[in-house]
């Protein structure tokens, strides 16, 4: 038994547990796990044995804490951890502060994340028979327009000044999910970087970068997005 939780993730690229390593930095409590990365290659750990017997939909972020208890999904886990460790309240820190980033995450989550990774899972098979069980482009470009259609809903709600989904002095989780939905939009699989499209999410998406904790986020130099990779 571990003396730290350990948090299984995916190299940046991945945005779900890139979802809750930039939660970890916002928060301040990145240091507080022992992370272990899985390699996404078709052979790769993540649909292994020993990580489905913890978690057997076989996805990432899992999280197994000292006692052993299991949890898995990123807003699980991110509504766990905001309760259980001091810090500011990454979700929210009133009753309706946490009701307004729940419906802004579900709908950047629903209606744009989701549907760029859908598009990068169907018009692809690179990570293999074990991820990538459906090849149809047709769908795939059907997701590209929802996502771009529903960017735009978002940039409007932004075109008034406000720094961040809520308005406040500081990102939320769900500006978390909206600046990982804007990187891998620029994933070269994907190729439709919302921050070219869109005026107010791009000053949202270098809003985001000059944050000490996405630069930590992305330390790791393997989103794939040669803007965060190449870094100095």
């Amino acid at each position: 038994m571990t003396d730290k939780p350990r948090l299984f993730t995916s190299p940046s690229a991945f945005p779900n547990p890139q979802r809750v390593r930039l939660f970890l930095h916002e928060k301040g409590i990145a240091n507080q796990f022992d992370e272990v990365i899985y390699d996404m290659a078709p052979g790769g750990e993540q649909r292994g044995w020993q990580h489905l017997k913890m978690n057997p939909w076989g996805e990432t972020p899992t999280l197994r804490l000292a006692d052993g208890e299991i949890l898995s999904e990123t807003t699980a886990i991110v509504r766990y951890l905001d309760q259980a460790f001091p810090g500011r309240r990454i979700l929210g820190e009133t009753p309706m502060a946490q009701g307004l980033d729940a419906m802004w995450d579900s709908r950047i989550w629903v209606h744009i994340l989701y549907r760029i990774t859908t598009m990068f899972h169907v018009l692809h098979r690179g990570l293999g028979p074990k991820l990538e069980l459906t090849h149809n482009p047709a769908w795939g470009e059907h997701c590209r327009k929802e996502a771009l259609a529903h960017a735009g809903l978002v940039d409007r709600h932004l075109s008034d000044g406000r720094a961040w989904m809520l308005g406040g002095d500081a990102p939320t989780f769900s500006d978390i999910t909206l600046a990982t939905a804007v990187a891998f939009s620029k994933f070269p699989v994907c190729a439709t970087p919302l921050d070219e499209r869109f005026e107010h999410l791009d000053a949202f998406w270098r809003r985001w970068q000059e944050r000490p904790a996405f630069r930590a986020a992305y330390a790791d130099r393997s989103s794939g997005v040669p803007e965060l990779d190449d870094r100095q």
